[in-house]
């Protein structure tokens, strides 16, 4: 296969990656850790730029993209996506670091807190940890608490932050103010890096149809261009600002306040990217063989094979999922807690559980996949060329791998997207109802399942559930409307239409 330009540079990023990873180990002394649901997410990368070339070199797949590139909700939602993902990728790079005081025994011996390059990017967020719960943008913690003066006399008030505005004076004044002129200064600089980046692709883009930067702007704002690339920079410009400004803000304020334990509830959600991108990515590639194995042999070869794999399907959906997923994680949790020595960190111990609820997840998931597949292969069996093929001597396997395959794709696209944002909900409800993720693990659930509890307070602790419930919607919207432009994109009866 002909390497083109486009190739050439993602494997040259790619590689340019793995070196600046290797080099930091060996400059800083750190200790890789290599979790089963990082391997699983460095593998679904590979393979979704290994699906991407070959769809580039595939018209039946080519030219559905095409489309979907020319839709301008369903970019502009890519982009939101590509946003995500790109945390997740920062989180999913984990190490420990090497202790200060060194043994004289010449060991390397490591921290037991397990980081990730994301946490190294959001220092103020990862470090400043208050005394227990603090509201958005304030200076003061949000109970009272007994203080004793040093005359002996003690006082009922609102104990200062250690982080929170610790650059303003004793009482905190003119607080609002501060607010304004940092939010302003995080929306300038959000600009200048939007209006930078902005430039470079305009520039790049110029190149690409050999022409100039006016040129190419004009055609962008005219929307001359074969992708919706004005909604795209749009969306570029309003994601930038936005995350400068949150970047900004959080040297000086808690955006979203803290938690109990005075962990920056901002810090949470934001961490908790990488596990809705799991949940939602890997269950799909643990359930996507089976049913596409198992729905189209079904209907390719009926018979005994269809009778068999109906009744698996059949079997497995008339178990209530949730107590199927609860008796799953609980022995798992039995397994841990009796093979501690298995698990060097936490975070390893929390990984395991979460690889194994995508793998239960994936296991109950894929029956819904596989009765379209199986009825779609019932129809294409019938077809004029398939019939040809098998009397001609072609193996069924062949015809499975050539022909049948190929023609079932876009509902395996559709599938894949859709289920995407039922998953990441799917897992917020799990942990909510006590079978999810670890309760160490950054996750949307975890959150809301916490602040079930601080919603019962007096005064009331809303910002927690606030802060998932944002940082889920935009993700289960961006979603769902990128699914909506690939449907419309791969449905061959709607592209007729």
């Amino acid at each position: 296969m002909r390497v083109g330009k486009t190739e050439l540079i993602i494997i040259l990023i790619v590689f340019l990656c793995v070196s600046l990873y290797m080099l930091s180990w060996l400059a800083f002394g750190f200790k890789p850790v290599f979790l089963w649901t990082d391997v699983l997410v460095y593998i679904l990368v590979v393979s979704i730029i290994a699906f991407a070339l070959y769809a580039k070199s595939k018209p039946h797949l080519r030219d559905p993209w095409r489309q979907v590139w020319r839709r301008k909700l369903g970019m502009s939602a890519l982009v939101i996506l590509l946003f995500y993902v790109f945390a997740g990728l920062l989180d999913s790079v984990h190490f420990r670091m090497p202790l200060q005081n060194q043994t004289s025994e010449g060991e390397m011996q490591y921290q037991s807190d397990v980081l990730t390059v994301l946490d190294m990017v959001l220092p103020s967020l990862h470090e400043n940890v208050e005394k227990t719960y603090s509201s958005p943008f304030a200076t003061h913690l949000f109970a009272k608490e007994t203080i004793q003066h040093d005359d002996g006399s003690t006082t009922r008030e609102y104990p200062r932050l250690k982080f929170g505005g610790a650059h303003l004076d004793e009482h905190a004044s003119g607080r609002t103010m501060d607010v304004l002129v940092n939010t302003f200064i995080g929306l300038t600089m959000g600009l200048l890096i939007s209006v930078l980046v902005i430039g470079v692709i305009l520039f790049l883009l110029a190149k690409h149809w050999s022409c100039s930067f006016k040129q190419a702007s004009e055609k962008i704002l005219k929307q001359e261009s074969e992708a919706a690339w004005a909604v795209v920079l749009l969306t570029l410009l309003l994601c930038i600002t936005l995350i400068s400004l949150l970047y900004y803000l959080s040297y000086y304020y808690h955006v979203f306040g803290t938690d109990k334990v005075g962990r920056d509830v901002l810090y949470q959600a934001i961490k908790s990217i990488r596990t809705g991108l799991v949940i939602g990515t890997l269950t799909t590639l643990i359930m996507l063989p089976f049913a596409m194995m198992l729905g189209i042999m079904a209907g390719y070869f009926r018979g005994w094979i269809d009778d068999v794999i109906q009744y698996l399907y059949t079997t497995l959906n008339s178990i209530p999922g949730i107590l199927l997923i609860a008796a799953a994680v609980l022995m798992m949790q039995i397994y841990m807690a009796n093979h501690p020595e298995l698990f060097e960190t936490d975070s390893e111990r929390a990984d395991t559980r979460l690889f194994f609820l995508c793998i239960i997840l994936g296991i109950t998931s894929w029956t819904g996949l596989c009765r379209m597949l199986r009825g779609e292969a019932l129809k294409l069996r019938e077809m004029d060329y398939i019939q040809a093929a098998s009397a001609f001597g072609v193996s069924n396997f062949k015809i499975i791998w050539r022909h049948i395959q190929p023609n079932v794709m876009h509902i395996i696209l559709i599938a894949v997207v859709l289920d995407f944002s039922g998953l990441v909900l799917a897992e917020a409800v799990l942990s909510y109802v006590g079978v999810g993720v670890d309760p160490t693990t950054y996750s949307w659930g975890n959150l809301i399942n916490g602040a079930r509890l601080e919603m019962a307070r007096e005064p009331l602790v809303w910002w927690s559930l606030l802060a998932a419930f944002i940082f889920m919607f935009i993700l289960v919207l961006a979603a769902n409307l990128f699914s909506d432009a690939v449907r419309d994109a791969f449905d061959p009866r709607i592209r007729k239409q």
